[in-house]
């Protein structure tokens, strides 16, 4: 069993899906949890059901395309809460289209808020956790299409490769002060995002899929746990596919 008591996490894309089965897992593991998200309502109902769980924790409303709502919810965290013992970052999206059809518009919304809003929320956290001088864990989502491609997502896919980078890199700087950073990269997972996708695409993957179903939220969430705890301590740099099978890339 892994235990986070007296851990302190902060969990961006809380409200749904897989950040949702995140901040719920980590709370039920003893870690204090910080929820953020843009969806208030959801957040709301997700404080509710942290106040059940071992650890407890809050909801607080964060746009990751905001650099200064990022920082001042970082000052704000900080400043009641202490260094983070944890950081997740898990708020993205996408739509499915045709590169060429791109707008450039939608290209900057795809790369502000899956790949730069996790760069800037870690910077925003990681110099109090060196100052506190404890260690702790970052862990990434990123997505398989960064690993190894999806058609009709390629600036998202571009984007998540992006974190994949960015997190090996982060890991490098960061191990002198035993932070260690990891990502863990989803294939097709049964979250309101997905839903939003083509009947045609759905069965296309299901039938792609190995074990013949989607990720659950859950599946991602147990992966996270396990980098966001001390069995990983020795773990950083690392990409954790959780896909089924579907991608099986070195």
């Amino acid at each position: 069993m892994i235990d986070l008591s007296g851990k302190k996490a902060f969990v961006t894309g809380a409200a749904s899906g897989i950040g949702r089965a995140t901040a719920l897992t980590l709370s039920e593991a003893g870690a204090y949890v910080i929820a953020t998200d843009i969806d208030a309502t959801g957040g709301a109902a997700l404080a509710v059901e942290l106040g059940d769980k071992a650890g407890g924790g809050e909801f607080l409303a964060l746009d990751v395309t905001d650099p200064p709502a990022i920082l001042a919810t970082a000052d704000a965290v900080t400043s009641a809460h202490g260094a983070l013992d944890i950081l997740v970052n898990v708020a993205g999206w996408d739509r499915t289209e045709p590169f060429i059809q791109n707008t450039p518009e939608f290209i900057e919304k795809i790369v502000q808020l899956n790949y730069l809003g996790q760069v800037r929320v870690c910077q925003a956290f990681v110099k109090p956790m060196i100052e506190a001088g404890k260690g702790a864990k970052i862990v990434n989502v990123s997505s398989d299409a960064g690993r190894v491609g999806s058609m009709g997502e390629t600036v998202y896919a571009g984007a998540k490769g992006g974190v994949i980078a960015f997190s090996k890199s982060l890991a490098r700087e960061m191990a002198r002060y035993n932070i260690c950073v990891n990502v863990v990269a989803p294939g097709p997972t049964d979250t309101p995002l997905f839903e939003g996708q083509s009947e045609r695409l759905k069965e296309a993957l299901l039938r792609a899929i190995p074990f013949r179903r989607l990720a659950r939220p859950q599946d991602i969430a147990d992966g996270i746990l396990y980098f966001a705890s001390d069995r990983a301590s020795y773990v950083t740099g690392q990409v954790l596919s959780v896909s089924g099978g579907l991608t099986m890339a070195g």
